[in-house]
């Protein structure tokens, strides 16, 4: 089973051994349309956006203007309403998959963690990358160097223990952390 979340942010258990953890809200989802194989269309609120396309969409499914976005999820249930979130309330390991927090064109230091150069006495070497290749053979770049570039805003899947779930708020506490930034939108799929 799958569901869309939030995150809220992270905390600790208040007990002897105190545990990081991170708070997930569940947001609010409404099954559109169950499909033969367990999957169905799904949807849920995120911004205000609008056009004619999810007009029509809200129109075929009977929805408010508030759902104005789409997907296609496993689920429980076996017709079209608010979606089933009995199954994680029995669920102990989840798979967590969120963007992670993007940090732009960012150099080899940062990306890669390379040393870089002495900071002072004359050096001119300092976070640059270096040399990147060999001498006439191969006479190019090898596939696959460390180089600067875009770094962060990558799907990022992560297994976490499940501590608790408050079904009637809709709040999920996961033992760890997971990747995205607070008020980040993912999905998280019960593993068992």
């Amino acid at each position: 089973m799958e569901y869309i979340v939030e995150k809220i942010g992270m905390s600790r258990t208040i007990s002897t051994s105190s545990t990081p953890v991170t708070l997930l809200k569940l947001i609010q989802t409404k099954v559109c349309e169950v499909k033969e194989d367990g999957k169905a269309i799904v949807a849920y609120a995120k911004g205000k956006h609008k056009n004619k396309c999810i007009a029509g969409q809200q129109k075929k499914y009977n929805l408010s203007a508030e759902f104005n976005k789409f997907a296609t999820l496993e689920v429980s249930n076996k017709e079209a309403g608010d979606i089933d979130v009995a199954p994680l309330s029995e669920a102990k390991v989840l798979k967590v998959s969120f963007n992670s927090k993007g940090r732009g064109y960012a150099g080899v230091v940062k990306r890669h963690g390379f040393a870089g150069g002495p900071a002072s006495h004359g050096s001119r070497f300092h976070r640059r990358s270096g040399s990147i290749g060999n001498r006439e053979w191969p006479g190019r770049v090898q596939k696959g160097r460390k180089m600067a570039g875009h770094y962060g805003n990558e799907k990022i899947t992560v297994k976490n223990e499940v501590i608790s779930f408050d079904a009637q708020n809709g709040v999920l506490v996961l033992k760890g952390s997971v990747a995205g930034f607070n008020g980040a939108m993912g999905k998280i799929r019960i593993v068992k």
